[in-house]
């Protein structure tokens, strides 16, 4: 199965939901959406086949999984892209980003925040992305705590300039942002940056993983998590990946805050499946209609 650091760079050779706030929800704005990096193979294969494909299971919103600094959301240029995702009926608020500071093969990635940032919010605008979304940070991204704090002053500059093209820049979590450094969390530093200008997407399971309650986090910071991903744990000893429903997590008290979180997309998303990611994805989608909508 193709890691996400693998994936960031096939997808560069390859190119060279939701469930809004109860508010929302009442108007009619009932998207259940899906992280593309689930189906990470079949997008570098056929991606529009494959979006046809997810729009038939009833997703109605899809996040990027990659984008590269030549321009193209899998393979295709902006334009093109938004003009085929529309024959689907899909929409695309979302896209995952890297911050930009790890080099493959000595040289630095494009179409990062930071490089190629400009035309990097110039054609996700184009796609009509909403929510711009630092995905990962290498393990030479994270080191100290003072590095966390350069990575918050990057973050804030990136929003700024998404500010500019009316996107909203977001941060998304693994488990070592909640691992303490000298008595304190970097989540904590990331949370410390300007929040008009930097909202989180919060992954439901490695938040939970790493020993963390979402309900609490929504108290805490009231507004700052407009996204989610929606993943489950499974009951092993392990707490691997497994489709929504089928695991531990408590997801109807979870939505049950989504208007405290500021939830505007949720996004499914297994990063591991035990056979095809077409059932995985079908399951959850079935589970989420049945309980959570």
């Amino acid at each position: 199965m193709t890691s996400r650091r693998s994936f960031v760079k096939s997808a560069a050779l390859f190119s060279a939901g939701v469930l809004t706030s109860p508010a929302l929800f009442a108007k009619g704005q009932t998207d259940i959406g899906l992280q593309l990096y689930t189906l990470r193979d079949a997008m570098q294969k056929d991606p529009m086949g494959t979006l046809a494909r997810v729009a038939k299971m009833g997703y109605t919103t899809v996040e990027g999984a990659t984008y590269t600094g030549s321009g193209l959301f899998y393979g295709m240029a902006p334009a093109a892209f938004a003009k085929e995702l529309k024959k689907t009926g899909l929409t695309m608020p979302s896209s995952h980003y890297r911050l930009g500071e790890e080099l493959y093969e000595g040289k630095v990635t494009e179409g990062t925040m930071l490089h190629g940032w400009d035309k990097a919010v110039d054609d996700a605008a184009q796609v009509g992305v909403k929510y711009m979304v630092c995905a990962y940070l290498s393990e030479s991204e994270r080191g100290s705590l003072d590095h966390y704090k350069y990575v918050a002053d990057q973050l804030n500059k990136a929003g700024e300039r998404c500010k500019k093209a009316g996107i909203q820049l977001c941060y998304h979590n693994h488990d070592f942002e909640f691992m303490a450094q000298d008595g304190k969390m970097p989540y904590d530093l990331l949370l410390a940056t300007d929040k008009e200008l930097v909202k989180m997407e919060l992954d439901l399971y490695w938040a939970t993983k790493a020993g963390q309650d979402p309900v609490a986090l929504f108290k805490k910071h009231p507004g700052r998590f407009p996204l989610w991903h929606v993943k489950d744990m499974d009951k092993t000893p392990a707490r691997n990946f497994t489709e929504v429903g089928n695991g531990s997590i408590d997801f109807k008290r979870i939505f049950a805050q989504s208007k405290l979180s500021g939830l505007k997309y949720f996004f499914v998303e297994q990063d591991q499946t035990p056979g095809s990611p077409f059932d995985s994805i079908q399951k959850s989608i079935t589970h989420i209609k049945r309980t959570l909508v």
